[in-house]
C-alpha cells in the first residue's frame, strides 16, 4: 500500500515508520535543544508523521475489516448486510477523497495554522459589507470543516460592515486550503444601501498567512518593537471598553503594524498580535525570496488591485466564477455559507498540474 505524507512523497508504512524512528534517536541525542529552531522543526515533523501514521493505519485496518466482512457475506449468502458495508465504504471513499486533495498540499508550511485578514477597498459601506460577508463565509467553510476560529482583530465599519479584520484559522492543513484564496474578490449586485437600487461592484482583499511557531524561521528582536496599549472599540462589553487592554505592535526595520483588541487581558491580545506578527514577516520573506527567483529567471507576473480572482454575482444573474480555474457555480448562497471546497480544490489540482514534470 503506497502512501503519502507532508514532505511532498510517496511512501509505505514502514518507510514512514523508519523516519519516525530515525527522529526519535534524533531527539534522545545529547544536545539536541541547543538549537531551538531546528529541535522545533524536527518536533513539528515527528508530529505530522504520528498523524499520518495514525491515519493510515486506521484507513488500512478498516479496508482489511471491510474486505472480511465481504468475503463473510460471500460464504453466507447474507446480502441482507450490503446496506451497512456500503455505507461504510462510501464512507471511506469520502476520507480517502479528503486525503487525495490532502496530497496536494506538500509545503513546508501547509500543515500550519492559518491567518486570514480581511479589508475593504474603496466604496465606503458597499465594500465594508462585502469584506464583512467574505469573513463570515471563511469563518463558515472553517466550521464545516470542523476548524477552530477565532477573532485576533476586528474593526467594524462606520455604518455596517468592516473596516478590517483578522481571523486566525485552526487546525491540520489549514494554511494549505487556503492560501490560494489571497487575493481580491469581486461582488456584483443590487446596493442594499442605494434607495436608487442601482447595481453596485465592490472589491475586498484576502491575505492569507500561515501561523509560525515563535523561534522558527523568524526571529524577532524585541528592541525592534513598538508597543503601544489602547482602549478597544465596539462590541465586547463594558471590561473590554473601559480597560486598555488593546495591543498594537509596530514592527520598526519593516514598519508592519499589528493589533489585536479582541482579548480581555492585554497579555492573551499581545500573544496573539505576536502570532499575527510573525506570519506576516515569515510572508513577507518568502515573498521576498519568490521575488529575487522571479527576477533571476526572468518571470513577471501582473498582480493589480484590477485582477480579482473570483467574482461573485447577484445581478443580473447569480454566479460565482474563479478566473484562475474558469471554475463556475450557480448557487451563490451556497458559497456565500461556507461551500468554497469546489473553488479550493480545483485550485490546488490546477496548481498541481503546473508543477508536474
Amino acid at each position: 500500500m503506497r502512501l503519502y505524507n507532508n514532505y511532498g512523497g510517496i511512501f509505505d508504512l514502514a518507510t514512514m515508520t523508519n523516519d519516525l524512528q530515525r527522529i526519535n534517536e534524533q531527539m534522545a541525542e545529547p544536545g539536541f535543544w541547543s538549537n531551538q529552531s531546528s529541535a522545533q522543526q524536527v518536533i513539528a515533523r515527528k508530529q505530522v508523521l504520528e498523524r499520518e501514521l495514525t491515519r493510515w493505519t486506521t484507513l488500512d485496518r478498516r479496508d482489511q475489516d471491510l474486505q472480511t466482512l465481504l468475503e463473510l457475506i460471500k460464504a453466507e449468502n447474507a446480502e441482507g448486510e450490503l446496506g451497512e458495508i456500503t455505507q461504510e465504504i462510501v464512507s471511506l471513499e469520502d476520507e480517502l477523497a479528503r486525503i487525495r486533495t490532502q496530497m496536494l498540499l506538500s509545503g513546508d508550511k501547509d500543515i500550519n495554522d492559518a491567518i486570514v485578514s480581511f479589508h475593504p477597498g474603496a466604496g465606503g459601506t458597499e465594500s465594508q459589507d462585502w469584506a464583512e460577508m467574505l469573513m463570515r463565509m471563511y469563518v463558515r467553510w472553517a466550521e464545516r470543516r470542523g476548524l477552530r476560529t477565532n477573532t485576533v482583530d476586528l474593526i467594524q465599519g462606520d455604518e455596517a460592515g468592516i473596516k478590517s479584520a483578522t481571523v486566525s484559522i485552526g487546525g491540520d492543513y489549514a494554511y494549505g486550503y487556503l492560501k490560494g484564496e489571497a487575493g481580491v474578490h469581486r461582488l456584483v449586485r443590487i446596493s442594499p444601501y442605494d434607495s436608487n437600487k442601482r447595481r453596485h461592484t465592490s472589491f475586498a482583499s484576502v491575505f492569507v498567512y500561515p501561523e509560525i511557531e515563535e523561534g522558527v524561521d523568524v526571529t524577532i528582536d524585541e528592541k525592534d518593537l513598538r508597543i503601544d496599549t489602547f482602549r478597544a472599540s465596539g462590541a465586547g462589553g463594558q471590561h473590554i471598553n473601559k480597560t486598555s487592554s488593546a495591543i498594537r505592535i509596530t514592527h520598526i526595520p519593516t514598519n508592519i503594524v499589528v493589533q489585536c483588541q479582541n482579548e480581555r487581558s492585554q497579555h492573551k491580545n499581545k500573544s496573539a498580535a505576536m502570532k499575527v506578527l510573525h506570519a506576516r514577516l515569515y510572508t513577507r520573506e518568502q515573498e521576498k525570496q519568490e521575488q529575487e527567483m522571479q527576477a533571476f529567471v526572468g518571470e513577471k507576473k501582473d498582480i493589480a488591485w484590477g485582477h480579482q480572482l473570483r467574482s461573485y454575482v447577484y445581478q443580473p444573474y447569480q454566479l460565482v466564477k474563479d478566473h484562475r480555474t474558469n471554475l463556475e457555480v450557480g448557487n451563490i448562497e451556497a458559497v456565500l455559507n461556507g461551500n468554497l471546497d469546489p473553488f479550493i480544490e480545483a485550485y490546488l489540482a490546477k496548481c498541481a498540474d503546473h508543477t508536474t514534470p
